[in-house]
């Protein structure tokens, strides 16, 4: 039977936790200060202690000071004085997550509900860890260089807790890979894990997308829809291209953070919510606030454990290992097996692969389907003497100001002119049009070149052909 230890110098307020956990069909005992927490945790090792920061006799952290007496336990802690440096300082210390004063009956049972041994968790990772020399993958990620290695370690540290965690990366790294992966490592498993990539949804949509709205509050609001927040109750919510979010929305975004309530839209009565929050972005943080697309305060918030997932150039040694594990996927989908010839693999070393692990697959994938052999060779293969990732720049301004010329004007190649007095929007239409023309109308690498996703790539597409048909998706 899964045992808890309250540690707090409110008697009132341990009694009454006391009550609601043993109602829960648990074991209970409390403890008022350091002392009475030590005598507790010798007497009988608790699966979960609840943990308050201030106590007569000194700091509820110095429990961690003796690794051993809380080496079978997780700590969460429950505190009316909790800051972002606390939990971090929790977090390197050793406790999984922390809640503040006063707690809920919905926040105990999310607690309570994710209670699980440590020795559990640490045998599970090893398991993984052993895994990564052998067969070259770690959960769903693949990959042996030193920088994947890093990565691995960081979800490692970071899967068992709470806090939120944010991924910096190109497009096509894998974030949400590692999203996922650490999802699945974590107490929250067996919830659901939910994406939703801000930069695909509609900005007037995005809003009731991920809050929810109530019937008839706006038009077209024939019925109450649940948001993201609701669906992914109790499990993680990963927030991909989070610098695409409208900057009202992340305030909201931002409270809902801090206090652990939303209100949908339309509604008057907020509610509770218990989900974790991993966020990712293709733009650096900081550059994102200074151009600003991110809030300062966002991005401290999200920012608890930062994760940057290294370019696909940067570990070419993986390539090999990933272009095998992708071929190995599509022999088994289609029923035949196909390899890569010797020659085949140098040339996937040899490529600077802007797109990343997704330009791979999908290099991969069209290889298999143009090779009628068994042995795949370099002939359908990127060559690294195609022309590199931003082969499009802008051209030296002109040294006299001029009248605003025609969007799009002659150019030489490989490069774009922007004339003074042209709008944002403009620019960025003429920019995108243009490298999509510069790449062959070859999307993945029009957006990896312009260091957006797919997704929004599109969407800037769909936008340009409803305002001009001859600017949308062609084939």
């Amino acid at each position: 039977m899964t045992h808890v230890l309250i540690v707090d110098d409110d008697v009132d307020a341990s009694a009454m936790l006391g009550e609601l956990i043993a109602m829960q069909g648990l074991t209970v005992a409390t403890a008022n200060t350091l002392r009475d927490a030590r005598k507790q945790l010798a007497l009988q090792a608790p699966d979960l202690v609840l943990l308050d920061l201030r106590l007569p006799d000194g700091s509820g952290m110095d429990l961690f000071a003796d690794p051993e007496l809380l080496a079978n336990s997780e700590v969460v802690l429950v505190t009316g004085h909790a800051s972002l440096e606390t939990s971090i300082l929790a977090l390197r210390l050793g406790a999984v997550d922390y809640i503040v004063k006063p707690i809920t009956p919905k926040q105990l049972q999310g607690v309570l509900s994710r209670v699980s041994k440590p020795s559990v968790f640490k045998a599970e990772v090893a398991g993984l860890t052993a895994k990564v020399a052998s067969t070259g993958h770690f959960g769903q990620l693949w990959g042996r260089s030193p920088s994947m290695l890093q990565v691995y370690e960081q979800i490692t540290r970071v899967a068992g807790t709470g806090v939120s965690v944010f991924i910096t990366g190109e497009s096509g790294t894998g974030k949400e890979v590692v999203a996922q992966t650490i999802h699945e490592l974590s107490r929250r498993r067996k919830m659901p894990f939910l994406g939703v990539n801000c930069g695909a949804i509609s900005p007037n949509l995005i809003e009731s997308e991920i809050f929810g709205h109530e019937k008839g509050s706006f038009t077209g609001a024939d019925r109450q829809h649940q948001g993201f927040f609701e669906r992914a109750a109790g499990g993680t919510l990963f927030l991909d291209e989070i610098t695409e979010m409208p900057l009202d929305l992340q305030v909201k975004l931002l409270r809902v953070l801090e206090t652990g309530r939303f209100l949908r839209v339309g509604a008057t009565q907020s509610q509770e919510t218990d989900v974790r929050i991993i966020a990712a972005t293709n733009r650096q943080p900081m550059q994102a606030v200074a151009d600003g697309r991110l809030r300062t305060d966002l991005m401290y918030r999200l920012n608890v454990f930062p994760i940057d997932l290294p370019p696909l150039r940067e570990r070419l040694d993986d390539v090999p290992l990933l272009a095998n594990r992708f071929l190995r996927l599509i022999g088994e989908q289609e029923g035949k097996e196909k390899s890569f010839s010797p020659e085949a693999l140098d040339r996937l070393t040899a490529y600077a692969w802007p797109g990343n692990v997704r330009e791979l697959r999908n290099a991969v994938q069209r290889a298999y389907v143009m090779t009628s052999g068994e042995a795949i060779g370099a002939q359908w293969l990127p060559s690294a003497s195609e022309p590199p990732v931003g082969a499009v720049a802008p051209a030296p301004a002109p040294a006299v100001a001029s009248a605003p010329a025609t969007v799009g004007a002659s150019r030489p190649e490989g490069s774009v002119v922007l004339p003074l007095g042209i709008s944002l929007a403009q620019a960025e239409q003429t920019l995108i049009l243009a490298t999509l023309q510069h790449y062959g109308r070859q999307k993945e690498r029009t957006a990896a070149a312009l260091g957006i996703s797919l997704k929004t790539l599109y969407n800037r597409l769909k936008q340009y052909a409803a305002e001009d048909p001859a600017d949308g998706p062609q084939p």
